[in-house]
């Protein structure tokens, strides 16, 4: 009994070990807090665009709207994040994401509102975003002292931001329900006061700007001269690309299976959205408890396979109780790609180009999904939802074909770097 409760204690060790690093615990416990309100804000932004328009490509505007600013500059983002202290940009990135959702509260309390100006401040979002994650994401990096800890404490990021996926849009359903749309805002703008006195409270070293600054574009040259001097890297990146364009935008039709589909509310979207959650913050913990040295590449195929799958079964379910394990599949497949490929990315690229290249993912990712949405939207409005999603989950498995070749190689490739460098 004692060496099964020992197993037990170090099985939930292993899978928790990066909170032994003070700053990554206070930055986990902030952004715990922060996300929750993120996921409620982002649900309540998507059923008042469809309330106010009933229209999915109206939605896939709005997504748009929000991330597109952030395509056009997160390349500045990643200069800005290389060349000042990153916790500094984050202070004054949350603090401006916190007066974005004050404002957004304001106008939906005071019932004085037009999509303009809902778009518009998605659309001021979007640029705070590109210098948040170009900064937020290699500041894990820094966070954590021991680096074998790194892949954990990425992949419990991501299990954080998909719990806050789970909590988040089902708490929104059902405030959305009794109260309305400005009570989720409130709720948003108040939730960043957690993030902004945890990153307050963390230590780090004084920061040393690089000896040499050097002009913007010059860096930017840098940085693209780097990846494609490592394709390892950069085929990620385009991995990320083909799902953020062409498969990951089905969340732009989930108000629409919710309201048609289910004839149903607020509240069944919420519950759809939040057991999509669920699937991600299962694959999240599942990739947090894996053991070191594991195939991160072919746990990224595997998750693709799962999403496509997930899409198809979800779009060929016409009952509500069978579409949520459905959407639980699905939640399983939908972040594990990105979670997986991040953490590849930041363990395998050069320290001092961290910025640049998880500025150049941010591009992928909020330069594709924003055009995807529209792509998206636009194809369902003439198809139809279902026989949109079942296309994408047949892609899905498409582009995980596709890829597989080469990321096996790239492994391959890996292994023999490191029995190379140990012998």
């Amino acid at each position: 009994m004692t060496n099964i409760v020992q197993k037990k204690n170090i099985k939930s060790g292993h899978t928790f070990r990066a909170f032994r690093n003070r700053n990554y615990s206070l930055f986990f416990t902030g952004q715990s807090v922060s996300q929750i309100g993120t996921w409620m804000q982002r649900t309540a932004v998507i059923w008042v665009i469809y309330s106010l328009t009933h229209s999915a490509s109206m939605i896939g505007f709005a997504v748009f709207a929000q991330q597109f600013p952030a395509f056009l500059f997160s390349l500045f983002g990643g200069v800005i994040s290389d060349r000042y202290a990153r916790y500094k940009i984050l202070l004054v990135t949350q603090t401006a994401s916190m007066i974005q959702a004050i404002l957004l509260a304001t106008l939906i309390l005071t019932n004085h509102y037009v999509i303009w100006e809902i778009l518009t401040l998605s659309a001021i979002l979007g640029t705070i975003n590109a210098f948040d994650v170009p900064a937020r994401q290699p500041m894990v990096h820094e966070m954590v002292d021991d680096k074998a800890d790194l892949a954990n404490a990425i992949s419990l990021n991501s299990a954080m931001v998909n719990m806050a996926r789970l909590i988040g849009p089902a708490l929104s359903g059902m405030i959305l329900q009794q109260f309305g749309a400005g009570v989720c805002f409130a709720i948003n703008a108040v939730s960043f006061i957690a993030v902004i006195i945890s990153l307050l409270l963390m230590k780090f070293p004084d920061f040393q700007p690089p000896a040499v600054k050097k002009k913007v574009t010059s860096e930017l040259a840098e940085g693209l001269k780097y990846l494609k001097q490592t394709p390892a890297i950069s085929m990620l990146i385009l991995l990320m690309l083909c799902l953020s364009l062409l498969i990951l935008p089905y969340d732009t039709m989930e108000p629409v299976f919710a309201k048609v589909i289910f004839k149903g509310n607020a509240a069944t979207y919420g519950y759809i959205s939040g057991c999509i959650g669920l699937g991600a913050l299962i694959g999240s913990f599942l990739l947090a408890s894996a053991k070191k040295g594991i195939n991160l590449r072919m746990v990224l195929l595997v998750s693709i396979t799962i999403l496509g799958a997930g899409l198809i079964l979800f779009s060929r379910t016409g009952h509500f109780a069978l579409a949520l394990p459905c959407a639980v599949i699905l939640g399983l497949g939908s972040i594990t790609p990105m979670s997986t490929s991040i953490t590849i990315i930041q363990m395998e690229a050069a320290a001092h180009m961290r910025g640049r290249v998880m500025s150049f993912v941010a591009m992928a990712y909020f330069g594709m999904l924003p055009l995807g949405s529209l792509l998206i939207g636009t194809i369902s409005q003439k198809l139809g939802a279902p026989l949109t999603m079942l296309c994408q989950g047949v892609t899905a498995l498409i582009i995980a074909a596709s890829f597989s070749r080469f990321l096996k190689a790239a492994e391959k490739t890996k292994e023999k770097s490191f029995d190379y460098l140990t012998t």
